[in-house]
């Protein structure tokens, strides 16, 4: 198997690109050869399988959407407050709009979890871990609201953004923001 990290990882982010265009049933070694500009077979060459493909660009997804380093310590430098918060997850949804191939794609793998019981198992570890350190730093950081306060956010956020990305339409009255604003607000007491 080829071991060149850069090309790998340019043959998984033409894998997240495809995901987000064509879906993962479009998701093929032939489709992301294609789509990185390679020659035919490169694919097959970097993963044994249409399983190892996946699971990598899970974690491909993950890398993208995890913001640089010290960029959550800066941002959560201000005193903690519900006006924080909203600050913090304006930040969160314009950052999964930035990287709109990368959330499609996580919505792609999401289904494709549900067919197969090593991607969900992976795809849960990884997504449950993400929530629970979310959960940590509000909690350390002594945010308004407890772990359900977290957790309501996630749900009302993740819907948010699956809305915005597919049916962008949906919500075209109110900006993002506003819309951000409004669920921290409902969700979120005011105080510790």
């Amino acid at each position: 198997m080829a071991r060149n990290p850069e090309r790998r990882a340019a043959l998984l982010d033409a894998a997240i690109e495809v995901m987000a265009d064509e879906g993962a049933r479009g998701l093929t070694f032939r489709a992301v050869d294609a789509r990185a500009a390679v020659p035919t077979g490169t694919a097959s060459n970097y993963f044994t399988d249409r399983d190892q493909l996946l699971s990598q660009v899970a974690e491909r997804i993950f890398v993208r959407l995890t913001p640089d380093e010290g960029a959550v310590d800066t941002a959560m430098a201000p005193e903690p407050s519900r006006e924080l918060v909203v600050e913090l997850m304006q930040w969160l949804v314009r950052r999964m709009t930035a990287q709109r191939s990368c959330y499609l794609g996580l919505f792609e793998l999401r289904l494709e979890a549900t067919r197969r019981p090593d991607l969900r198992a992976r795809l849960t570890e990884v997504l449950r871990s993400d929530l629970e350190e979310n959960i940590r730093l509000h909690l350390t950081a002594h945010m308004p609201g407890d772990a359900d306060t977290v957790r309501l956010l996630y749900f009302a956020l993740t819907g948010l953004l699956v809305d915005h990305l597919t049916v962008p339409g949906m919500h075209d009255e109110r900006a993002l923001d506003t819309l951000v604003e409004m669920v921290v607000h409902r969700v979120v007491p005011d105080g510790p």
